[in-house]
């Protein structure tokens, strides 16, 4: 179901991966639940249809018009997914009261059915609206996680790329539906199945259950309470500029026109941390990304992240996160990240709190 406005990139990667898992599924014999093939229906959502053609022309947010079946006629569905992308705050009351009622009706009426719902990009505001999330995990894209758990506090929302709870996939926007339809088409077909799903889209392993969104730091601290610091963010933009070799402290204070006690102060007082453990979080970062997106050897990721040697890597890692660099790669951080529950150990940092952090955005992940 398209609503205006939304996504191209979005439809895009959850249409291309049902295709790719069609053409695995042709190799192997092995034909798919919904029918001979995943097959694709557009509905357009909001849009009343043309005169002539009984057609609906959603425009998505770059322009571009697609031709969609208007929602009287969507017929028999065994899924449903909403792709939008306008902000949460416009959802209520943004469309004729009519158009809106029918939508909902449809979704209330699929999941009477016990039919799959999911929402992308900011899809999973429907579902909510509709009542359908109660209890669930979900998510949205970054910027509406914070408006989402505030207007609907029965929903478990998530700060993750992803999520898949009791059929109900939500996900944010751009390439956050290719990575939940390839962990939905692996949990129907195989780790196996969605190991070459992934490797049809260039990844070298299967995207992470537990990944989490990425959002500017410019926009979280604008959304602090009294506005955040443009000294504090150039700052932050320095060292995502430099992970390969860190800048020390003191020239980043220097780069930035301030003294080494002023930036560890505006570290203090808006991320609540100091500028060393935040840079050494945004390289272990990445070198967590690297790890379970590339094939790449733990001394090469190690060196591109600005550690001087193997064993000065895997100290970090391990103080950071509780578990080796090589931990991370073993199978059984492989099934833990499937089920979304990462690995712990004794040295781990505490579990976060996704429906607390989702009520406040601008404060990011801090593993301390």
């Amino acid at each position: 179901m398209l609503l205006p406005g939304f996504g191209l990139g979005a439809l895009a990667g959850a249409t291309d991966v049902l295709q790719a898992a069609n053409a695995l599924l042709a190799e192997t014999g092995e034909a798919p639940r919904f029918g001979p093939a995943y097959t694709t229906v557009l509905l357009g959502g909001e849009v009343p249809p043309d005169r002539v053609s009984g057609e609906c022309r959603v425009a998505s947010a770059s322009g571009a018009q697609l031709l969609a079946r208007p929602l009287a006629e969507a017929g028999a569905l065994d899924a449903l997914f909403v792709v939008a992308e306008r902000p949460f705050s416009a959802v209520p009351g943004s469309a004729p009261s009519a158009a809106r009622a029918e939508l909902l009706a449809l979704l209330l009426q699929l999941a009477a059915a016990g039919r799959l719902l999911g929402g992308i990009g900011t899809g999973a505001a429907w579902l909510a609206e509709a009542g359908l999330l109660r209890g669930h995990r979900a998510t949205v894209h970054w910027p509406q996680i914070g408006p989402l758990a505030e207007r609907h506090p029965e929903v478990l929302v998530s700060q993750r790329v992803w999520e898949i709870d009791r059929g109900r996939l939500t996900c944010a926007g751009h390439q956050a539906s290719r990575d939940l339809l390839i962990g939905w088409l692996g949990q129907r077909h195989g780790e196996r199945f969605a190991q070459e799903l992934a490797a049809q889209f260039g990844l070298a392993h299967v995207p992470a259950a537990d990944e989490r969104q990425h959002a500017p730091l410019g926009a979280r601290l604008a959304a602090q309470q009294g506005g955040g610091s443009a000294k504090l963010a150039e700052a932050v933009a320095l060292m995502e500029a430099n992970l390969a070799e860190p800048l020390p402290t003191e020239e980043i204070a220097r780069l930035v026109g301030v003294s080494r006690r002023q930036l560890e102060r505006l570290f203090r007082q808006h991320l609540d941390a100091l500028p060393s453990r935040w840079y050494l979080g945004l390289r272990l970062a990445l070198a967590q990304r690297l790890l379970r997106q590339t094939s790449q050897s733990v001394l090469q990721i190690a060196l591109g992240c600005g550690f001087a040697s193997g064993p000065h890597f895997s100290n970090a890692y391990r103080g950071f996160y509780g578990r080796t660099p090589r931990d991370e790669r073993s199978p059984r951080a492989a099934a833990w990240r499937a089920e979304g529950q990462p690995p712990q150990t004794a040295n781990s940092p505490p579990a976060t709190d996704d429906h607390a952090l989702a009520r406040d955005t601008a404060q990011p992940d801090d593993p301390t």
